[in-house]
């Protein structure tokens, strides 16, 4: 059988590949015995799933192994965003939840994602114990099931629509009245989802006007990624400029991630829309605390929370950490540059769908657009240029371009000095005039990232390339 390895956040693979019913009982049966050992068991699981190919048989295998471990299951009636689920873990109080999702993959993946009782993404201490039941079951083979007829009989299997509850929940967070008086239209692209319907549904109940593309389930999803990601969302962009609308919004796979366009069809960046709502949080909303970002995310966040006395959290990548900065360590805002963000008030996962509630909110508010909000901050701290370049290579020069980064440690890049280097996650490199490279090999490709953020264009593909020519690669 083959080998089941869970990445940053779950497991990931090819379906009819690796992603078989059989792995994936192997998986369910793994987490069972994790949720019986932390005594969770009793408390029930929450299974969601998206829209993709035989997402909701997946979730009906699971199903199957809980009830045979006698984990009673509130599996959703449909597809369902990431968000929603994790959110259904404290409304129910459950053990956690298990999620059928491979999220911007390509078309041909599923995947699983634990998400444990405290309603994030899971951390190494509740993932290990699973990998390490599951060494055992794919040895033994021995996978408890018993038939969905027979656990409904038993009250093992409950069936859920977790939209209401998520609804409410996401209106005591966001201003409507506000957003309703300023009357936004609104073009939201769930990218054939599992978001579809939730935009749509909260913010034609607070009075916006909203229309939706690619709002069928499409598991191909139209021929691309459902990744809310520049390239991706041509059609919004002219959807956006066609209507007029104020804003133009896109979920990924199974909406976590955001992508934001506005109206002169502007793409916003992750790292843009986490500077705008540092700002907006703190002058707007009085939030105080201590902002979490990942090595890999904007330093313009930490000048900042410089400028308003807070402490930053960086963290390695994955938005478990991020969560974790938000539960425990004071966080009130965190987020990533691929485009995970959360708020203390809210699940300690990354949410696209609060994301963007909170977005339209801000420009209702404020009375201004993205464009003008962003150029206030860059007046105010100074201009930042990002880029993220992702290299392939082979797995044989990889493991050669990982050596080199192990022993890298230079003095200078573009001509400025080296003012310190951190390896929490890869190699980061930051420079006395606060520009700063990171160096980080995929946990799962043979792929290196290299994320430059430097003050001018030239700056960042000097360093760029200054980077590439140490460490030997070619684009």
């Amino acid at each position: 059988m083959a080998e089941i390895t869970f990445g940053t956040d779950g497991w990931r693979s090819v379906i009819a590949g690796d992603f078989t019913f059989a792995n994936v009982r192997c998986v369910a049966q793994a987490i069972a015995q994790h949720l019986q050992a932390q005594n969770l068991a009793g408390r029930g699981i929450v299974i969601g799933y998206d829209t993709r190919f035989l997402a909701e048989n997946f979730a009906a295998a699971v199903a199957e192994v809980m009830a045979g471990n006698g984990i009673k299951s509130y599996v959703c009636e449909k597809y369902a965003p990431t968000p929603a689920v994790a959110h259904a873990v404290t409304v129910l109080k459950t053990g956690g939840a298990i999620m059928l999702t491979a999220s911007h993959n390509p078309a041909e993946y599923s995947g699983i994602k634990f998400i444990p009782d405290y309603a994030g993404p899971a951390l190494p201490e509740d993932i290990d114990p699973i990998v390490a039941n599951l060494a055992e079951v794919l040895k033994t083979g021995a996978v408890r099931k018993m038939s969905l007829e027979e656990a409904e009989e038993r009250g093992l299997v409950e069936t859920i629509e977790p939209l209401p509850a998520y609804m409410e929940h996401v209106e005591k967070l966001i201003d409507f009245a506000a957003i309703k008086q300023a009357g936004m239209k609104v073009v939201v692209d769930p990218m054939y989802g599992s978001g579809m319907g939730y935009l749509e549904t909260i913010l034609a109940r607070h009075g916006c006007q909203v229309k939706a593309i690619h709002n069928w389930r499409d598991p191909l999803f139209g021929g691309s990624l459902p990744e809310p990601t520049r390239q991706h969302l041509n059609e919004l962009m002219d959807e956006v400029k066609k209507s007029g609308a104020d804003i133009g919004i896109a979920l990924d796979g199974d909406a976590d991630r955001l992508g934001i366009i506005d109206p002169q069809g502007r793409f916003f960046s992750p790292n843009e829309i986490l500077v705008l709502f540092l700002e907006y949080l703190v002058s707007n909303r009085g939030a105080a605390g201590a902002v979490a970002r990942t090595v890999a995310t904007t330093h313009m966040l930490d000048r900042i929370a410089a400028h308003y006395g807070f402490d930053v959290i960086e963290t390695p990548v994955g938005f478990k950490y991020i969560g974790q900065a938000l539960r425990e360590q004071g966080a009130f805002i965190g987020g990533e540059e691929s485009g995970g963000v959360s708020i203390r008030e809210h699940i300690p996962e990354k949410d696209g769908i609060f994301a963007a509630l909170l977005f339209i909110e801000m420009l209702a508010k404020t009375k201004k657009t993205a464009a003008q909000l962003l150029e206030a901050l860059r007046q105010r701290f100074g201009p930042i240029y990002s880029e993220r370049l992702d290299l392939r290579t082979t797995v044989e020069k990889k493991d050669e371009i990982v050596k080199r980064v192990k022993t890298w440690e230079p003095q200078s890049l573009a001509g400025i000095p080296v003012k310190h280097s951190n390896r929490i996650d890869g190699l980061k490199v930051v420079l006395a005039n606060g520009s700063w490279c990171l160096v980080r090999p995929s946990g799962t490709e043979p792929v290196f990232r290299i994320y430059v953020e430097a003050a001018s264009e030239a700056e960042k593909e000097k360093i760029q390339q200054e980077v590439k020519t140490a460490l030997c690669v070619q684009l």
